[in-house]
């Protein structure tokens, strides 16, 4: 029917056999918003993080009271965060954009990318993709990116400084070894035994293998730790940084951080953590990504592409914590 459109439904709180494919009504853009149509969306640890609630204490609490006591309510029940498609049709008040332009776009929490079509409005985290990449690479960018773009550069590297990051070879981290190269760090990338090989050739200058060697215990320093998987206590990391170096932390456990930043200034160490910057700032920080990847210094990479209809075996891939780089969905008759 033309007013419906296939979407994965997440029907419950779960695992990811709770995520169906259904029929729903398409959505009609309002007076400041764009009718996309999704090329490519994507799976992160954070949309199977949000299908099975993978969260403690307060921050579950809050994310039931936001999305849905006992399973994500109608308007948040189509996950995904990020998308690349064509945009189909604009409201009367959308200047920025135009019908016919190829797009990529993050949704945050307003989710929807699991679908043909998502209506965003004008004035948010929206670039016109570049010519020069696919539009799976584009519908990557989002997320990853501008989550790397936020950390990177509170990082404020000087050239020459040295910085490991911790889950480099994942959505974030991929990026990170970029930015942190362009920035110009020598960077270390631990990751998957299956990694190594990709964090090399986007420019990391040494690899590690976390299945064969604990960085800790190496005797190497760093004036940078950006820990992107944040499932190890910071007081692991502290004989690790040289003195006065700076600690990133992607994904706090809410109930460790005070105790951790305190930690961090009675061992004058700088630590940063927290959500990323407000839409103005991601808006920029999206179109700073567009300039580097037309420039070739950043490029995205893919190690995993699925159907809509693969979304379950998608998310048990995500999960599985063996990929590198990005996972796509690839929607049919685009």
């Amino acid at each position: 029917m033309v007013n419906k459109m296939k979407a994965i439904v997440c029907t419950e709180y779960g695992p990811p056999e709770v995520l169906q494919l259904q029929e729903v009504e398409k959505p009609t853009p309002k007076d400041n918003e764009m009718l996309i149509r999704i090329h490519v969306a994507t799976v992160t640890m954070g949309d199977c993080e949000m299908r099975g609630l993978q969260f403690s204490g307060v921050l579950k609490f809050l994310i039931r009271l936001g999305v849905g006591l006992r399973r994500p309510r109608k308007k948040t029940s189509i996950l995904g965060q990020e998308l690349a498609g064509k945009i189909e049709s604009v409201g009367r008040d959308v200047k920025l954009f135009k019908k016919g332009d190829s797009v990529f776009a993050s949704t945050g929490f307003r989710f929807g990318s699991y679908a043909e079509y998502v209506s965003l409005p004008e004035k948010g985290p929206i670039a016109i993709k570049p010519d020069n990449i696919s539009y799976e690479e584009a519908a990557v960018v989002p997320t990853g990116g501008l989550e790397a773009v936020h950390y990177i550069r509170k990082a404020d590297i000087q050239k020459g400084q040295t910085m490991l990051i911790r889950g480099a070879s994942g959505s974030i981290g991929t990026f990170a070894i970029q930015l942190a190269k362009y920035y110009g760090a020598e960077v270390t990338g631990v990751g998957n035994p299956l990694s190594l090989d990709v964090m090399k050739s986007i420019g990391a200058d040494k690899v590690i293998d976390y299945t064969k060697e604990d960085f800790t215990q190496n005797g190497e320093t760093y004036d940078f730790i950006f820990d992107i998987i944040g499932k190890s206590s910071f007081s692991n990391y502290i004989d690790s940084l040289n003195p006065k170096g700076t600690y990133l932390l992607a994904n706090p456990k809410m109930t460790l951080i005070n105790r951790d930043k305190k930690l961090a200034r009675k061992n004058d160490i700088k630590f940063i953590s927290g959500n990323r910057d407000d839409i103005k700032e991601m808006i920029e920080q999206l179109n700073f990504l567009k300039e580097l990847i037309e420039a070739g210094e950043v490029k995205a990479i893919i190690g995993g592409r699925y159907k809509l209809e693969q979304m379950v075996e998608a998310h048990r891939y995500v999960e599985s914590g063996q990929k590198t780089g990005n996972v796509v969905i690839t929607l049919e008759n685009n």
